[in-house]
Parts: structure tokens; sequence; C-alpha cells
């Protein structure tokens, strides 16, 4: 499930709205450990255009 959702953030990247909303969908169906890898990913991936939306979503308290 974690490429899949790294494909649909790549697929939605052109809009904050939509990126926001498939982001905070994957926590429903991926571990912790998953997780951490996808925010590790984003930052890497789209932290100069999201910067704000990834730190977020991957609050401590979401995870």
């Amino acid at each position: 499930m974690l490429e899949y959702t790294k494909t649909i953030l790549q697929k939605v990247s052109f809009s904050p709205y939509l990126f926001r909303k498939e982001l905070g969908k994957s926590f429903k169906w991926l571990r912790k450990e998953e997780i951490i890898s996808l925010q590790a990913w984003c930052l890497i991936t789209f932290g100069d255009i999201y910067t704000d939306i990834i730190r977020e979503t991957f609050q401590p308290v979401n995870l």
C-alpha cells in the first residue's frame, strides 16, 4: 500500500487540496513504519512545495 500511496500522491501533486486529502487518507491503511517512511519520502519529494501540508499532516498526534 505504501507504493500505491506514493503513486496517488504523485498524480494529485498538482493540487494542494487533493494532496492534503490523499495524504490524510493514507493513514487509514498504512502501518506505523510505513507512515514514517512515507513522511520521509514526502519531505524529499514534495518538501519544496508542500512543506506545511506535510508537517501538519504528520504531527505526532496523528501517528
